[in-house]
């Protein structure tokens, strides 16, 4: 929910149970001063109808209306004296309705014979009254209620747009590009002291990812370069007749080195490069054909290793992804798959259109798998690895809007690519 509708929704929710509230009190407020006013007329008629009895000692039923009436019983002696106001209903005679009436009770002694005396008011026009009082009051504040929460609604959208334009902003801005962020400077001083940090922010990460790119790229061609060359020559040394068998040896070890090390920088600087999102070509890309390709390339050294291949395809696994990486992606499955095999072992492809799956036999792993996908992390002590396929995946996958994760289950090891789907 976005920041303005919660508050808005907040400020209606409080306002509403304020105004309901406050028309609560305003209706109690308007119902006891009718009340009052009911009472005291009451209070007048008891006192003229005791100086009646004064002057007469008696009283006799006269002709009345609906909206006064003086009602006289007899009462028990010990009857106690006291005064109490209640709310009665009469049924009017004229067209046979319930009427509320205000009623005044009271003993009075008439010819020394103590009576019950009940005057009643009529309340039919008060009660117009407080509905016309109560039905203007709801009116009002429900518009002022609607008034305020648009005007709030309002008053907000424009206060904020300023951040919401910095934070449009932000989305479109992408560090491969060479534009700046370029922010704008509005008139409320906390708004623009944050564009102001965002600016710099956005200044300095350019400026750092500038310099890990230019890195990046003059280390994969500078760092190749040497690498090459040493290769070479010592592929050059190794042919040569005259060296002894240590010096063969020591060779070899200086060969196998320099391998590895060409290995590990071109892991590292892929790493870096995937990371940085130098890999902008992205494209729709089948998986599973791919996956299959790259099997069918290593088959002699399948057939070598004695390794059967399963295939149970249900459906493509398709992505989106930069050719490049998915390469990268499927030769270290592959290889890994390979490399962590055993002689006369299996590999098993499943593929279906949410789901991926690679499987190879193997040994139980000796480490947590939790670390698999870590850099630098071996399961084999193989001087072949450098530790950084399995991270390489991992890396691919959480930039791409894919899910990897492993199983070991009845001596199989399964690698399984899934869809991120996204909220």
């Amino acid at each position: 929910m976005k920041l303005l509708a919660q508050t808005n929704r907040i400020y209606f929710i409080f306002s509403l149970v304020l105004y309901l509230l406050t028309a609560f009190a305003i209706y109690q407020i308007v119902r006891l001063l009718i009340y009052d006013e009911v009472e005291s007329r009451l209070k007048v008629e008891k006192r003229d109808f005791e100086a009646y009895i004064r002057t007469h000692n008696n009283w006799s039923s006269i002709p009345y209306f609906v909206e006064n009436k003086i009602e006289v019983t007899r009462a028990e002696p010990t009857t106690q004296v006291k005064e109490v106001f209640s709310d009665t209903l009469i049924l009017n005679r004229y067209d046979n309705e319930l009427i509320p009436f205000r009623q005044l009770t009271f003993y009075e002694s008439i010819d020394g014979v103590i009576h019950r005396v009940a005057i009643r008011k009529s309340l039919i026009q008060s009660y117009r009254l407080i509905e016309a009082v109560s039905l203007t009051m709801v009116l009002f504040l429900g518009v002022l209620l609607l008034g305020m929460f648009w005007f709030q609604g309002k008053l907000s959208e424009r206060i904020w747009r300023p951040f919401y334009n910095t934070l449009a902003r932000i989305k479109q801005f992408d560090l491969s590009h060479n534009a700046s962020l370029n922010l704008e400077q509005p008139t409320i001083n906390e708004f623009r002291e944050l564009n102001q940090v965002l600016q710099k922010m956005a200044d300095k990460m350019q400026h750092d990812y500038r310099n890990l790119k230019e890195f990046t790229e003059n280390a994969s061609h500078e760092m190749q370069t040497p690498l090459a060359l040493i290769n070479a020559k010592v592929e050059q040394l190794i042919q040569s007749e005259k060296l002894t068998n240590q010096q063969t040896h020591w060779i070899d070890g200086i060969y196998q080195a320099s391998r590895r090390m060409s290995r590990l920088n071109q892991g590292l600087l892929l790493l870096a490069k995937i990371e940085n999102r130098q890999f902008a070509d992205v494209q729709p890309v089948d998986l599973t054909d791919e996956l299959i390709q790259r099997l069918m390339d290593v088959e002699e050294i399948l057939l070598h290793k004695h390794i059967k291949t399963t295939i149970e395809l249900e459906a493509p696994f398709q992505t989106l992804l930069p050719p490049l990486l998915a390469e990268s992606l499927l030769n270290n499955l592959v290889s890994n798959a390979i490399r962590h095999n055993q002689s006369g072992g299996c590999i098993q492809v499943r593929s279906s259109a949410h789901q991926l799956q690679l499987s190879n036999t193997g040994l139980e792993l000796q480490t947590d798998p939790e670390t698999l996908f870590k850099r630098f992390k071996k399961e084999s002590g193989e001087h072949e690895s450098v530790g950084l396929g399995l991270a390489i995946v991992k890396l691919i996958c959480d930039t791409y809007q894919l899910s990897v994760t492993y199983q070991y289950e009845a001596g199989m090891h399964t690698l399984t690519l899934e869809k991120v789907h996204q909220v």
